[in-house]
C-alpha cells in the first residue's frame, strides 16, 4: 500500500514487531524545486537517513514484519515530529538553511502536514490496530558520524522515552559495537514522536535504533546489520517474555 506520504511494506508480515522508518527517502517531489538546496544537500544526509530503509527491509523479510516506510523527505516533513514542532519543517538542518522551508504561510503548512504527516499517522495507527498480535514498535533510523564538525563515538543508539524495557533488554544483550543509550539523540532531543504518539499510551514495547551510517553504506554492511539487530531484538523480547513468543492479544 503506497501513497503520497507513505508506503507499508511487507504488509502480511505476522511478526509482533512492527518496523518504522520514518526517514526512509530523499525524495523531494519536483513541484518543490528541490527546496532550493543544491543538488549534493537534497541528498546528503540533512534529507534522508541512508542506508535506513535497506537495513528495514532486510529486517522486515528476516522477521516477516509489517515495515512502514516514509515516501519523502524529512526537509518535506520530519514524519517523527509533530505539527507543533520547529523542526517538522526545518528552516536549517545541521548547517544548512533550507530555502524552501523559510517564511511559509500557514495554509502551506497546513498543506504539508494534511498531505504527509497525518497519511503516515493513520497508516501506522491502521497496522498497529489492525495487526493479528499485541504489536512491538521498532523504528529504524542511522545518523552522520560527524555532526557540525565534532566527530561521534557512538556507532549504534538504543533509544527509549519513558518506556525503556525493550531498549533495557536490548543493551543487556547488544555486543560487538560502540552501543549507547539515547545517543546520538535522546527524547529531550524531540526525536521520539512516533514512539510518544503509538506506543506509550497503548503499553506497546518499543525502541528506537539509530546505526552510523558509515556501518550501512552497501547492500552487505546492511543485510549483515539486519541480522546483527534480528538477533538483539529476538533475544531481548524473550528475555522480556520467554513464554509469549506470539504476544497473541488478549
Amino acid at each position: 500500500m503506497t501513497n503520497c506520504a507513505v508506503n507499508v511494506h511487507n504488509a502480511k508480515g505476522t511478526h509482533p514487531i512492527v518496523l518504522v522508518c520514518e526517514h526512509a527517502s530523499a525524495l523531494i517531489p519536483p513541484s518543490f524545486n528541490q527546496l532550493g538546496l543544491s543538488a549534493e544537500d537534497a541528498k546528503s544526509h540533512i534529507a534522508w537517513d541512508p542506508g535506513a530503509l535497506l537495513m528495514a527491509r532486510y529486517l522486515s523479510s528476516a522477521l516477516n514484519a509489517v515495515l512502514v516506510e516514509g515516501t519523502v523527505s524529512r526537509l518535506i516533513y520530519d514524519l517523527n515530529r509533530p505539527p507543533e514542532a520547529a523542526s517538522a519543517i526545518a528552516q536549517c538542518s545541521e548547517d544548512r538553511t533550507v530555502p524552501g522551508n523559510v517564511d511559509l504561510s500557514d495554509a502551506e503548512i497546513k498543506h504539508r502536514i494534511a498531505t504527509y504527516y497525518e497519511p503516515f499517522k493513520r497508516a501506522l495507527s491502521n497496522v498497529l490496530s489492525q495487526h493479528p498480535v499485541t504489536p512491538v514498535i521498532v523504528t529504524i533510523h542511522s545518523f552522520t558520524p560527524v555532526y557540525k564538525g565534532k566527530k561521534r563515538s557512538v556507532e549504534i543508539g538504543i533509544l527509549h522515552d519513558e518506556d525503556a524495557r525493550l531498549a533495557d533488554a536490548i543493551l543487556g544483550c547488544a555486543s560487538g559495537f560502540n552501543i549507547q543509550r539515547n545517543s546520538p539523540y535522546g527524547p529531550e532531543d524531540g526525536v521520539t514522536h512516533t514512539l510518544q504518539l503509538h506506543a506509550l499510551p497503548n503499553g506497546l514495547l518499543n525502541v528506537m535504533v539509530e546505526v552510523s551510517n558509515t556501518l550501512i553504506t552497501t547492500n552487505e554492511q546492511c543485510a549483515a546489520m539486519a541480522q546483527a539487530l534480528q538477533a538483539w531484538l529476538l533475544d531481548a523480547l524473550t528475555l522480556l517474555e520467554p513464554n509469549s513468543p506470539s504476544r497473541a492479544r488478549p
